[in-house]
């Protein structure tokens, strides 16, 4: 039996909501705001077609999350697939959100084959992908303070930013708080750096007169003491951001960890080389935990971004980056991959491997991520813990 189709084109404020027959005609077509009472409207209304199947162009947020808990059938169609499907229906590009819900609801109906329906994720899963997006995003704040913090010191006083390893460590936060200009340290000598460092407990292996050494040789900014000064509440104000910044970094990991170790796949996924436990709750956040998501090792590959996009038209062959996929899923798997040659002797082989072949490290990386995705999605759908001894008298079988 033929059900309707509907499309959502989402909004921050208001969703464009398009229904269609099994023939293509338009049923209903209305807007809902983005509250309460209008999610609650929105779910009434499509109760009233059984079958009903909705296609929306992002698979998750509250929206998406209440129309599954209430038992639709909802089909993430990507917006370069809406994108293309869009000229069926126009050729003068011209573009609405009404005509988006239309396009996505006909699109469904005539390619619904296609596409799978979103299968609910977990709520360990949930969890876990909420601490881990969170921390990444302050991550990424936490790098552009520092960048920020970086540029402002090169102008007025580039040694202290070269003091330490890193300026967005405990140490170096520190002696900018004490230290925000050179005028502030124009008496540092040994004696009271090797206080400073001994109260703020400094753990590097720099003597202190190889310290102070490097702080005077720097080369001196070319700012006056006016400039100097507003610059140096300026330092103040980002190593304060970053000071509030980073302990909270350091409690979103503290969760994550314990997450991890409650999820269901958690220790699987840990088991791997050099997986950890933030890069870990990366992958299994990103991957989920729905196994019908992923049928084959392909499909992940495709969704994780680590392999190229070919296209073919007579003798014409062109292999370039896969740009539409999950950019989260990419970057840690790249980043566990690039680590797990220094655990895995099969890993930096395929990784010399590579690059033997003309890779470039991106390139090459992305191929090892390739061959582990292998091991990792049968390792997830099997649900067993990695074993090396097993994979690689597999891998010397199979060569």
């Amino acid at each position: 039996m033929d059900h309707c189709t509907a499309g959502l084109d989402w909004a921050s404020e208001a969703h464009a909501i398009c229904i269609v027959d099994p023939q293509g005609a338009i049923g209903e077509s209305f807007t809902v705001a983005h509250d309460a009472a209008g999610l609650a409207a929105l779910v009434r209304r499509l109760g009233h077609y059984p079958g009903l199947r909705l296609a929306i162009e992002r698979p998750d947020g509250l929206l998406v999350d209440t129309l599954v808990d209430a038992g639709i059938a909802v089909v993430p169609i990507h917006p370069n697939k809406v994108k293309a499907a869009r000229e069926r229906y126009t050729s003068s590009g011209a573009k609405s959100d009404g005509g988006d819900a239309y396009v996505l609801a006909d699109f469904l109906r005539t390619d619904g084959h296609r596409f799978r329906e979103l299968q609910p994720l977990s709520e360990a899963t949930r969890a876990l992908r909420a601490l881990v997006r969170s921390r990444d995003d302050l991550v990424k704040a936490r790098v552009a303070l520092t960048n920020q913090l970086a540029a402002q010191l090169a102008v007025f006083w580039p040694g202290a930013a070269e003091l330490f390893f890193r300026l967005d460590s405990a140490i170096a936060l520190a002696f900018l708080t004490r230290y925000p200009i050179p005028e502030a340290a124009a008496h540092l000598g040994e004696r009271r750096l090797g206080a400073f460092l001994k109260r703020n407990a400094y753990s590097g292996r720099k003597p202190v007169g190889e310290l102070l050494a490097k702080l005077e040789a720097a080369v001196a900014g070319r700012v006056g003491a006016v400039e100097s000064e507003a610059r140096g509440e300026c330092v103040k104000a980002l190593v304060r951001t970053l000071g509030v910044l980073l302990p909270q970094i350091s409690e979103l990991e503290g969760a994550i960890a314990v997450a991890l170790d409650e999820h269901p796949d958690g220790p699987l996924i840990k088991s791997f080389p050099r997986a950890g436990e933030v890069n870990a709750a990366q992958l299994l956040g990103e991957i989920g935990d729905v196994r019908e998501r992923f049928p084959s090792d392909d499909v992940l590959a495709m969704e994780a971004g680590v392999v190229p996009v070919t296209k073919r038209s007579g003798k014409m062959k062109s292999v370039g980056f896969r740009w539409a996929c999950n950019k989260r899923l990419r970057r840690a798997l790249t980043t566990w991959a690039a680590n797990s040659r220094r655990a895995s002797p099969w890993a930096q082989d395929i990784y010399e491997r590579a690059v033997d072949r003309g890779a470039d490290h991106p390139h090459a990386v992305r191929i090892l991520a390739r061959a582990w995705l292998r091991v990792l999605w049968r390792c997830w759908q099997d649900r067993v813990p990695y074993d090396s001894a097993r994979h690689l008298g597999a891998a010397r079988i199979a060569a």
